[in-house]
Parts: structure tokens; C-alpha cells; sequence
């Protein structure tokens, strides 16, 4: 989602270097894979098309932190409006006149 954030520190050599990959527009996700001694941070669009990669030697990376963003939740967002369906009595409802159902 918009504003989830990779955060990747690599080990280069006396240093270090930290590299940051993130979701920039609504619907975009950061993914991470480690395959082969290589470790890649891609951010990718809601079809699958990657957008921006970074590749990095799995061996050279000291850390690799996922910053997901904050998610609205029931409480912080408006009131859902419940519906409760109501228990009828009687036949059905298309022998009914309109007033009454």
C-alpha cells in the first residue's frame, strides 16, 4: 500500500549505506525476495508490473527492515452503518403491498 516502506542497510566495506525502496502511489506494494545470494526489493503496481528494483548480495546486507504503513481501522474510521435484517412475519413479501413490506 501507498507509504509502505523497505528499509535495506548494506555493509560497504569501512561503512555503511542504507537504501530505502517505497510504495509511492495508492495501490503499489513492496515485495522482497532472496534467491540465489541475491536479496531484491521491488515495488510493484497492482497488475504485477515491477516498478522500481534494487538487488543487493545477501551476503553484504546487515539488515533489512519492512516499515508498513499505519492501517485506518473500525475505530478511527466513521461508523459502518449495521444493517440488521428484520424478522417478517407471515407470507411472502411479493404478495405484500409496497406500504407494507
Amino acid at each position: 500500500m501507498k507509504g509502505d516502506r523497505t528499509e535495506i542497510v548494506i555493509d560497504a566495506g569501512g561503512s555503511t549505506l542504507t537504501y530505502e525502496i517505497e510504495a509511492t502511489r495508492n495501490g503499489r506494494r513492496v515485495e522482497i525476495t532472496h534467491k540465489r545470494g541475491v536479496v531484491e526489493v521491488t515495488e510493484i503496481t497492482r497488475g504485477g508490473t515491477p516498478v522500481r528494483t534494487a538487488r543487493f548480495m545477501a551476503s553484504r546486507v546487515l539488515a533489512l527492515v519492512e516499515h508498513p504503513v499505519a492501517r485506518r481501522t473500525m475505530e478511527d474510521s466513521e461508523s459502518a452503518a449495521r444493517v440488521v435484517p428484520q424478522p417478517r412475519s407471515g407470507g411472502s413479501a411479493a404478495l405484500r403491498p409496497a406500504e407494507a413490506v
